[in-house]
């Protein structure tokens, strides 16, 4: 299978997960139009980590919106806030950044808690996307702010988080593994 993964500061290990589970990946820079992503025939897409103001980074947002419901996408980081605004959400300044291997967050889905590791310092409003059949996953019991969501209708999923963190804990690594299960079921 392969999977077009946008560049907007990509870590290696995303890079290196994604092969892990046999799937071809080509990247593309982070202004690369939708259509010709599309145009690819992609299996699935991938929102990498990146830095700054999500809400800065409008052809990015502008793009997964085009991506919604074309193919499977995970956003990671920078693409779960991208992600968050293309669904019609709003992002916001944390007070104090998310930094380091230690974030507890609870999977709303399952109840577990997961230790995850984290590097930014913008957050999507979790009270701010009107769509109804946009799930809210994850959530950062430090401050209580959104740490994952998922469409319901749409094969698409993004978290805050570094699923990829190597070395740290590897406890969100099964998100990897439920993205190539959205690929093999679309």
């Amino acid at each position: 299978k392969k999977v077009v993964l946008y560049d907007f500061g990509v870590k290696f290990n995303i890079l290196r997960c994604l092969k892990a589970r046999g799937l071809e990946v080509l990247v593309v820079p982070a202004a690369t139009p939708a259509e010709d992503v599309l145009a690819l025939n992609p299996d699935g897409i991938v929102l990498s980590n990146g830095p700054g103001d999500p809400a800065a980074v409008t052809y990015g947002i502008d793009n997964v919106r085009k991506c919604l419901g074309q193919k499977p996408l995970f956003g990671i980081c920078l693409g779960h806030q991208l992600m968050g605004l293309a669904l019609g959400g709003k992002t916001f300044k944390l007070k104090f950044g998310h930094r380091g291997a230690n974030q507890p967050v609870k999977n709303r889905v399952t109840g577990r808690v997961e230790i995850t590791s984290q590097n930014h310092g913008f957050a999507v409003d979790l009270d701010s996307i009107p769509d109804p059949a946009v799930e809210l996953t994850h959530i950062n019991l430090n401050d209580n702010t959104l740490e994952g969501l998922r469409h319901k209708k749409l094969a698409a999923f993004s978290v805050q988080y570094h699923p990829e963190a190597s070395p740290g804990p590897h406890d969100a690594n099964y998100l990897f593994d439920e993205f190539v299960e959205e690929i093999l079921g679309s």
